[in-house]
């Protein structure tokens, strides 16, 4: 935890130096799929966020399925006037902008941004890897990619990043996906050897002292 923390730290601050947001923070979701900022680099004058949690439906599951296909997402400025989309009437299904990264947002995003006080803002997904069972039956484990967290970047005024200095943060996340993969993977190592050894303590207190061990003695 302590690792994957300094990590987060390092992470804002590379990001706010690379793209001059007034605000970049790390976002992290849970098991309930609530989020928490768990690393922030901000301007001084600005209320901080750090600690602050927020509910599963801030960023709903079509936002989520969003963001594991498409890694960054830009909006230049939350106030500019949408520009239609005109398709060609010979086309048979309606063109989609799914994997647009420049496209307007929505109005109701684009009103969260101005209630935070963002006019421009670039998120970018951090996915790591995950075991999922096969759907075969066959008992052997795949591995899956799944949504971790979020570094989201808030800028006070309109701001555009251009395509090379996009890429350079989209390669940045993908080391630190590496490495936060490596950590979180000890992490439930650690987890798993402590639960081990206190069933093997409890184990032994139930052998040696009989049940009554259990509530006078501590593992």
């Amino acid at each position: 935890s302590g690792n994957i923390s300094l990590l987060c730290d390092v992470l804002v601050r590379e990001v706010r130096d690379l793209t001059g947001y007034d605000r970049v923070m790390a976002y992290k979701f849970h098991e309930d799929e609530h989020g928490e900022v768990i690393s922030e680099c901000r301007r001084s004058d600005l209320e901080p966020y750090l600690g602050l949690h927020y509910p599963a439906t801030d960023i709903p599951q079509a936002s989520r399925f969003m963001f594991m296909k498409n890694k960054v997402r830009l909006v230049c400025d939350c106030a500019a006037q949408p520009v239609k989309v005109i398709q060609d009437k010979r086309l048979t299904q309606t063109l989609s902008l799914c994997g647009s990264t420049l496209r307007a947002p929505h109005g109701c995003h684009a009103q969260y941004m101005s209630n935070m006080g963002s006019i421009a803002s670039l998120v970018m997904s951090v996915t790591i890897s995950e075991n999922d069972e096969d759907d075969s039956g066959s008992g052997q484990q795949q591995k899956g990619r799944k949504l971790w967290g979020l570094v989201v970047c808030h800028h006070c005024s309109p701001r555009f990043v251009p395509f090379p200095l996009r890429y350079a943060c989209e390669f940045l996340m993908q080391v630190f996906a590496i490495q936060l993969n490596k950590e979180v993977e000890l992490a439930a190592q650690t987890r798993e050897k402590h639960i081990l050894r206190t069933q093997t303590l409890l184990c032994d207190m139930l052998l040696r002292d009989a049940p009554v061990g259990i509530f006078t003695q501590s593992p």
